[in-house]
């Protein structure tokens, strides 16, 4: 799933990032986001390398350990409000990345709603209280929050004010858009649940992970190009990542080359074009697997306008991610992390 995701180039504001990421998520869930694309064997054409790490239950996994929290705390939202929160028995976090982290934090029984990018396992039986990007305020306050966590991106403002202005503490965070991110992320996350300690232990978790994920990287040869697109099929929308994206920071981190950023690109998504496709010149095109299924597949992806004449076209050099995590910036990160490594680099004989 795409994620608001939620962090950037000169030109970005945190106004025209919302604006994006909204666009983007109600995209997404106009044609059924959440779900997981079909092999595209039946229709001849090759299914995308899919990883073993990647390819197991789209579940979060919780800590072992289980962490009493000291409330009441106070912390300060990135909108700039200082907010105490007295209680986390009923949690609503407005984002799929969020949602993640409060799971595997283990508070996952406290969450009463979800926000439609939030489709793991463990939360798809919650209620939604988003359509697309935007936040229903009716919809949180019938269900008595006593906390909710919010993205810089979430919005409308109106609807995020109507909560916090009936008495709910609300406090929102910056979206995660790097590997950089995901520990401060996880901390911030913990300290507003009060559970400061759990927090420190799924950083080490997660870092370790990533650590491990990284010693898979071969350090001989050519570094693929790689090209993140974003596809939605139904809705015409055809995307080509650069810097900032988010998927720029899992390529440098799975040794790669961001091909969009490297051709000169200056914003986080372009319009793709063959043009754009031809500077590129990617050895790989990155997607997420329900874009993938909405253009048709890999054929269907290569009647697209300049994609067949790249490198990575030419040789259906394809790697893909599951929606609901490529864009997270969180406790699962590693898994996609080790599946686009093993995904973007030539077999090994």
């Amino acid at each position: 799933m795409l994620q608001r995701q939620s962090t950037g180039p000169s030109i970005r504001t945190p106004r025209r990032v919302g604006a994006l990421v909204a666009l983007l998520a109600f995209l997404a869930a106009l044609i059924g986001l959440t779900g997981c694309s079909k092999d595209d064997s039946a229709s001849g054409s090759p299914s995308p390398s899919k990883s073993a790490a990647a390819e197991g239950a789209d579940r979060v996994e919780p800590l072992a350990s289980v962490h009493r929290a000291q409330l009441p705390v106070t912390v300060r939202s990135a909108d700039g409000h200082d907010v105490t929160v007295r209680a986390t028995d009923r949690i609503v976090p407005l984002t799929g990345a969020l949602a993640e982290t409060v799971f595997t934090l283990g508070l996952g029984e406290h969450v009463v709603a979800r926000d439609v990018t939030a489709t793991f396992e463990q939360a798809r039986k919650l209620p939604v209280v988003t359509r697309g990007h935007d936040v229903s305020a009716e919809s949180v306050l019938s269900l008595k929050p006593t906390l909710v966590l919010a993205e810089t991106s979430t919005g409308p403002a109106e609807a995020v004010g109507r909560i916090r202005d009936a008495g709910v503490p609300v406090v929102v965070l910056d979206p995660a858009k790097k590997l950089a991110d995901i520990g401060p992320r996880i901390d911030k996350v913990a300290e507003a649940l009060g559970v400061r300690s759990a927090g420190d232990e799924l950083r080490r978790r997660t870092e370790q992970r990533l650590d491990a994920a990284r010693k898979g990287v071969p350090h001989d040869g050519k570094k693929p190009r790689v090209a993140f697109l974003y596809l939605r099929g139904s809705a015409s929308v055809y995307l080509l990542g650069g810097p900032g994206s988010g998927a720029d920071s899992l390529v440098e981190a799975a040794g790669g080359v961001d091909a969009g950023e490297e051709s000169g690109l200056k914003r986080d998504f372009t319009p793709v074009t063959s043009e754009a496709l031809a500077k590129a010149a990617p050895d790989v095109l990155l997607v997420m697997r329900k874009g993938l299924e909405s253009v048709g597949g890999v054929d269907g992806l290569l009647k697209i306008p300049g994609v067949a004449q790249t490198p990575a076209g030419m040789d259906r050099r394809v790697a893909s991610s599951d929606d609901g995590a490529l864009l997270n910036f969180g406790p699962r990160t590693d898994t996609v992390l080790t599946s686009l490594i093993e995904q973007i680099h030539p077999k090994r004989s």
